[in-house]
């Protein structure tokens, strides 16, 4: 397997560490009621700032996984695979698994400062694969 379909695999894992880093606590503070109900209705009560960070990092990675996955694509399928390409496909999972605590812990303005990271290194490898 590529050095980028790796990282792949790994940024996907990292999805689901994400999921249940939100859904444990989430479930606890809403409770099962609620979070196994059709949530046809707001919950009786809110989550915590933390667990509610979670939930939208959680949320900023599918949106980031999307991209780079047509990246990794692009670059497997076009046979483009570089020590830079995947250089950058490993700066994208550091800065997404950066992007978990940096996000739940509220650190202004360096959270925003990982996601450019994630978001340069994806947009590098797309680039790197039309030269």
């Amino acid at each position: 397997m590529t050095p980028e379909l790796t990282v792949l695999t790994l940024a996907a894992i990292l999805q689901i560490v994400q999921f249940a880093l939100y859904a444990v606590p989430a479930n606890r503070e809403l409770g099962m009621g609620y979070t196994m109900s059709p949530r046809d209705r707001d919950p009786s009560r809110q989550m915590s700032e933390q667990t509610a960070r979670l939930g939208r990092a959680f949320d900023n990675h599918f949106q980031g996984l999307i991209l780079f996955t047509i990246a990794v694509g692009v670059i497997q399928m076009s046979g483009q695979n570089s020590g830079f390409t995947a250089f950058c496909a490993w700066v994208y999972l550091i800065a997404r698994a950066a992007y978990i605590p940096a996000y739940a812990k509220g650190l202004v303005p360096t959270r925003s400062y990982i996601w450019v990271a994630g978001l340069l290194a994806t947009t590098l490898m797309l680039l790197a694969a039309l030269i």
